[in-house]
């Protein structure tokens, strides 16, 4: 199934593109007016010079790229971030550099991949007891190794 994605982009900027006909997620670029530097442990907000239309029951997830996590220790901090459909201002993605040496962004590089998800309305209820599991409220870690 096709979910068409309406995209205003940026005037030098680069349409998110799939690289191959199997992929999940589709490259988004970096829109920049010059190099940024992000040094080990810092963070950046890099614009990608577009703004999207996503029908409604769909999101765009921002994930990481797993190359640049790998070479460079570089990844979304947020991972994955959220587009929400009635969001129409331009995505930017924050990078964080876990690296331990200073990485350049370029205008033009992938910097990001953006999935496209069903999100199903959903309808909270309050009640007075949930029922069991085996797991029970095990938390973190408590399923084992």
């Amino acid at each position: 199934m096709a979910v068409k994605i309406r995209c205003v982009v940026k005037e030098g900027g680069t349409l998110p593109e799939y690289k191959t006909p199997g992929a999940s997620g589709a490259d988004a670029f970096a829109f920049l007016e010059g190099p940024v530097a992000i040094g080990p442990g810092e963070r950046r907000l890099i614009p990608t010079g577009v703004s999207v239309e996503i029908p409604e029951g769909f999101e765009i997830q921002v994930r990481p790229r797993s190359g640049l996590a790998l070479k460079y220790g570089v990844t979304v901090l947020n991972a994955p971030g959220t587009v929400d459909s009635d969001y129409r201002g331009e995505i930017g993605v924050v990078l964080i550099n876990h690296g331990g040496e200073p990485f350049t962004v370029n205008h033009g590089d992938r910097i990001a991949q953006f999935v496209v998800c069903a999100v199903p309305a959903s309808a909270f209820e309050r009640v007075d007891s949930i029922g069991e599991t085996d797991r029970g409220s095990g938390g973190y870690g408590s399923t084992g190794k």
